[in-house]
């Protein structure tokens, strides 16, 4: 399987680097979770699931028990980062 690629806009990079500074020990999982992400977009620790209501469309997966990363779905290889952070900020 070919791997994702990610597409990361102006305001997801300043999304991530305001999550970040707030909490650095976040990083590390971030990164390992995204690298599993664009290997297997489904892996069943990422609990990868289809969004509903405002976000309709979109899809989410978690980076851990109350972090989650917002995408869209481009086409079959390219994914668009929308949003990172708790369950309640970006729901």
């Amino acid at each position: 399987m070919k791997t994702i690629e990610l597409i990361w806009d102006e305001s997801f990079k300043r999304i991530y680097q305001k999550k970040i500074k707030k909490r650095p020990a976040l990083k590390s999982l971030f990164w390992k979770k995204l690298e599993l992400f664009s290997q297997e977009p489904f892996h069943k620790s990422l609990r990868t699931h289809k969004l509903t209501g405002k976000l309709e469309g979109l899809w989410a997966f978690s980076v851990d028990y109350d972090t989650r990363l917002i995408f869209d779905f481009v086409d079959e290889y390219h994914v668009a980062l929308i949003d990172f952070g708790s369950h309640d900020e970006v729901y």
